[in-house]
């Protein structure tokens, strides 16, 4: 009969296995006004995957923030008195391409959707979205992909249809996509998300999320949502 026997345990140290924290998603909030920008701050804290890691009080302050904080997220008031927010998104994305920024307003005009997506702005939600709903935007953001409230996408949609909407960048070039690069991104017009293109291309999601992130280096595109835009606009839909 064999008899195992543990290894001595050091007197006073308490044998524990750990593991490494998940990452938290940084998150910065830009909104002029207090109330509002402190609330949600505050709700979005009780969060455990999000870091609330500043809250600037206008478009500047927020384009500062960014740039020195480094946030995965910027929530983003689209009207301010300094510097609104699709001139902030823009100076924000221009300095930084990876960081999303998503608009939360009481707006849905459709020149003000147009200007949030034209700016780079990776999803446009309503000021009275339910917390959880916000929650959503930021994780999807995160993860490279579109969120847009029902009225937002409608304008979007319609905006397409009319031309209105025009890339962030102009005039990218499709010679140097590859053949299954051009696949994506008529999957990325139909509004396809990393999983659904996996699953139409027979790919992993690992390869379609890197597939996508060639596609939107190769236009100089910010964001699946400029590059939906422009592929629709090619007639590629």
């Amino acid at each position: 009969m064999q008899v195992s026997i543990d290894p001595p345990r050091p007197l006073g140290v308490e044998m524990t296995t750990s593991s490494p924290e998940p990452h938290r998603l940084r998150v910065l909030v830009v909104d002029d006004h207090d109330l509002f920008r402190t609330g949600l701050a505050a709700l979005l804290s009780e969060y455990s995957q999000i870091e609330v890691v500043a809250q600037a009080s206008g478009g500047r302050m927020g384009v500062r923030l960014a740039a020195e904080l480094l946030p995965d997220v910027v929530l983003m008031d689209l009207r301010m008195p300094d510097l609104e927010g699709p001139e902030a998104t823009r100076e924000i994305i221009s300095h930084r391409p990876a960081t999303r920024v998503v608009i939360l307003t009481v707006s849905t005009d459709d020149a003000d959707v147009g200007a949030a997506l034209a700016a780079g702005a990776c999803g446009f939600l309503a000021k009275d979205t339910p917390t959880a709903g916000v929650v959503a935007a930021i994780d999807a953001a995160a993860q490279g992909a579109a969120w847009l409230s029902p009225r937002a996408a409608q304008v979007m949609l319609e905006a397409m249809r009319r031309g209105a909407v025009e890339p962030a960048r102009p005039g990218p070039e499709m010679g140097e996509l590859s053949a299954r690069e051009l696949e994506v991104l008529r999957l990325l017009a139909r509004g396809l998300e990393n999983s659904e293109i996996a699953s139409e291309l027979g790919i992993s999601p690992r390869t379609a999320k890197n597939h996508v992130s060639s596609v939107l280096s190769k236009l100089g595109l910010p964001s699946r949502v400029q590059a939906a835009v422009f592929a629709v606009r090619q007639g590629l839909s």
